[in-house]
């Protein structure tokens, strides 16, 4: 196995996801699925290998959804998806193309573009490109949309709140009026960062309730070390002892996998033997590069683009108070302290953006309190905030 830091990693060689996939598979036997993750735990990747491994008797159809950025785009692309996989038995997607004759009073042949001019029509074409496509099959049909929360930020911001509203309940529809068919949901954005900005333009339908909501979690302990094992072994890289340099690397970057390729990447180029102090040495250098090549500047600045500006200070300073102590912090005390730094903050909406930074992965509600979720981004935000 070779480091492919950032690059498409081939399904055969997503590795520690095998249970985690199985039980995917089991819940889309009964119902959609939005997955959520923090950046680079390889949601991609899982949903690649699914789609590359999928039983005989399910129909995965992907798409990244990163470039849509209205209704009309989105319904384009899901009847250019349809009709790539009808084309294959000889068949087009007939019933979205004779509506589309029918309102348009054109011959519909060859490929099809949807003119501007239907725009406000594209819930009936979505609707009949689905039933075009699970009207002829014994496989139950699932959607895998990568990048589902960016294109509904990106249709909100275009079209309005109300556009993007419309999306998520027709989808809903969609699900409740044929049984044999799934939609799985994933993003480098939560989909509840989203669905919270809605709810403040009026929407109160959860779009989602008729979902699985599945984390997908780093890779486990002996997942993350086997990882950084064999890609050490991949590239022949000399160490003083493999396991203890492999279980360094495993533990320095939270068994994240994006990490431990980009780590082992970095060691091929080191000119003497390897071991867990220089991976130490590897994994300070990059928190501290002025150029940010693993990007975690991301996590300060998504703080400006999906909080409202009265969140924004709460966040802030919560997360530097977690940043400095070594336990979990209870709610009481976690709550003083910040009224010594802001004056009178309003304890329900400390308790709101509490659960919404949970749901960004920043941080964890124990049994004992709060605390960062990973130690990595502890430390780089510690650094970058200058927090003592």
């Amino acid at each position: 196995m070779r480091a492919n830091p950032g690059g498409e990693i081939a399904p055969a060689e997503v590795f520690g996801r095998d249970k985690l996939i199985e039980r995917l598979w089991r819940i889309l036997e009964r119902q959609s699925l939005v997955l959520s993750a923090e950046r680079r735990m390889g949601k991609t990747s899982i949903l690649k290998k699914m789609r590359a491994e999928a039983p005989a008797d399910k129909l995965p159809v992907y798409r990244d959804l990163e470039k849509v950025r209205s209704p009309l785009e989105f319904a384009q692309t899901i009847f250019d998806d349809v009709e790539s996989y009808l084309s294959r038995s000889k068949r087009t997607a007939a019933k979205a193309r004779q509506w589309l004759t029918n309102l348009t009073g054109l011959e519909i042949g060859g490929i099809v573009k949807f003119p501007d001019a239907v725009a406000d029509e594209w819930k009936t074409l979505l609707s009949k490109t689905i039933e075009d496509l699970v009207e002829y099959q014994d496989r139950t049909v699932i959607f895998f949309w990568d990048e589902m929360p960016l294109m509904l930020d990106n249709i909100k911001k275009k079209n309005g709140e109300s556009a993007a509203m419309e999306v998520l309940d027709t989808l809903r529809s969609l699900r409740q009026t044929h049984s044999e068919l799934r939609m799985v949901y994933t993003g480098s954005i939560g989909l509840h960062n989203v669905l919270t900005s809605l709810k403040r333009s009026g929407y109160a339908n959860r779009p989602t309730n008729d979902m699985k909501a599945v984390d997908v979690p780093p890779l486990s302990p002996n997942d993350a070390e086997e990882l950084a094992r064999r890609l050490l072994e991949g590239e022949n890289i000399e160490t003083d002892d493999i396991q203890t340099t492999a279980k360094a690397i495993a533990n320095a970057v939270d068994g994240i996998p994006y990490f431990i390729h980009h780590v082992v990447d970095h060691l091929i180029e080191e000119d003497e033997a390897v071991n867990a102090a220089r991976v130490d040495a590897i994994v300070n250098t990059y928190l501290i590069e002025p150029q940010d090549p693993w990007d975690l500047r991301y996590y300060r600045e998504r703080i400006d683009t999906y909080y409202a500006n009265d969140e924004k200070q709460l966040v802030l300073n919560l997360l530097d108070i977690l940043a400095v102590t070594d336990t979990s912090v209870p709610f009481d005390d976690l709550f003083n302290r910040l009224e010594s730094r802001l004056v009178n903050p309003d304890i329900e909406k400390t308790r709101d953006v509490l659960t919404l930074i949970q749901q960004d992965h920043y941080i964890l509600l124990q049994s004992d309190g709060y605390c960062f979720r990973f130690p990595l981004i502890k430390y780089w935000w510690r650094m970058h905030r200058g927090v003592r």
